[in-house]
């Protein structure tokens, strides 16, 4: 292929994909963030322009989860520095936010998706919102398709059995375990 090819191809790539991608990392991470993960997913499409696979959706995907699980980890860093830095770590700081369920209008569900370990929820996520079939997801996420089938199904049970325990537990106000501690602080007296 020519190096107008390339960019015939990639220009097309980016028209056809560019939305998708970007929504992709809107729910993941901030507005600053998610467009510098299409910057980088975009980036690495052009060098690999010529070996890119017939349908590039997943591997978009996938690279893009990658430009996320590197912003984290540098977030991370920099969080755990600033801290030396200031000579304590709040351990609250470590964690980065996931935008994606910000999205979700159900509260039960918003609540039982944050409960999920995030390898159970990007598990869901990328079947249900990024409409991606077992196969493509498998790519995204690195492992088998059985083995993400697998992971997919215990997902489904784990996010079941949350909704299901939500319906049944009353709401606590965040006060509640505050009150709590002091209770048995007293109790210890």
């Amino acid at each position: 292929m020519s190096d107008e090819d390339d960019a015939d191809r990639f220009t097309a790539l980016f028209r056809r994909y560019h939305a998708r991608i970007l929504a992709y990392a809107l729910r993941r991470t901030e507005e600053g963030h998610a467009e510098d993960v299409v910057a980088e997913t975009f980036t690495a499409a052009w060098r690999h322009i010529g070996r890119l696979p017939d349908d590039p959706l997943p591997w978009l995907y996938r690279t893009a989860h990658n430009c996320l699980a590197n912003q984290r980890r540098t977030v991370r860093r920099q969080v755990r520095l600033a801290g030396r830095v200031a000579g304590h770590l709040a351990a609250g700081h470590l964690e980065v936010p996931d935008h994606a369920t910000g999205v979700v209008e159900d509260v039960q569900l918003r609540a039982a998706l944050a409960e999920l370990a995030p390898r159970d929820r990007e598990t869901l996520l990328l079947l249900s919102w990024e409409g991606l079939d077992h196969r493509s997801a498998a790519y995204v996420t690195g492992c088998s398709v059985t083995a993400f089938k697998v992971r997919a199904h215990r997902a489904r049970k784990r996010l079941t059995a949350l909704l299901d325990a939500a319906d049944t537990t009353p709401v606590r106000s965040a006060a509640a375990p505050a009150a709590v501690r002091t209770q048995r602080s007293e109790e210890s007296r």
